[in-house]
């Protein structure tokens, strides 16, 4: 009987143990499943919103964490391929845990040492959601990344899909927030 509880003690601590830590992307724009806000849309083709950046905070990354990457995703955009690349910043140092709104507008305001990368939009920067009039609304994935290097070093003509490899290759883990868009 004592051997029982000894174990069963045992398998609660190790469940609230492994239950405890979890790396967790939030926004104040839109909850996970929410609809994103037109001051969050793009500017352009057809699109009339306010291109900001949501706010963004993330807590407790994996042990190792050296910086972080975060990556904005529409897989539901009618490419003909994978989806069309939204955001995409690197090299977001480990101590930094959130990014304000309308960060990187301009280049201004990104934590020192980072870089946003060349999205599907044809630019640096962040491009917000602008799905086709009438079509399902879309979902855009917000990912932050914890990665196991400092600094990332990608080729200056390099794609977005080849930053995302290199991203992917040098996580240690990512947490995804979704929001929703339709028009």
């Amino acid at each position: 009987m004592a051997l029982k509880r000894l174990l069963l003690s045992a398998a609660l601590a190790v469940g609230s143990a492994v239950g405890a830590w979890a790396f967790e992307l939030k926004s104040p724009a839109f909850s996970n499943g929410g609809t994103i806000a037109e001051k969050h849309v793009y500017q352009g083709f057809g699109c009339a919103g306010g291109n900001l950046s949501p706010a963004l905070s993330w807590s407790d990354p994996p042990a190792g964490t050296k910086s972080f990457a975060i990556m904005v995703h529409d897989p539901d955009a009618p490419t003909g391929g994978a989806g069309f690349w939204h955001w995409i910043i690197y090299n977001i140092p480990a101590s930094v845990t959130g990014l304000p709104e309308g960060v990187g507008k301009n280049g201004k305001g990104l934590p020192q040492g980072a870089v946003e990368w060349t999205t599907d939009f044809g630019k640096p920067g962040y491009g917000g959601p602008c799905p086709p009039k009438g079509d399902k609304p879309h979902r855009y994935r917000f990912t932050i990344y914890a990665l196991k290097t400092e600094k990332l070093e990608i080729a200056p003509n390099a794609t977005a899909s080849l930053a995302g490899f290199l991203i992917n290759a040098n996580a240690l883990d990512n947490t995804t927030l979704t929001g929703v868009f339709g028009r």
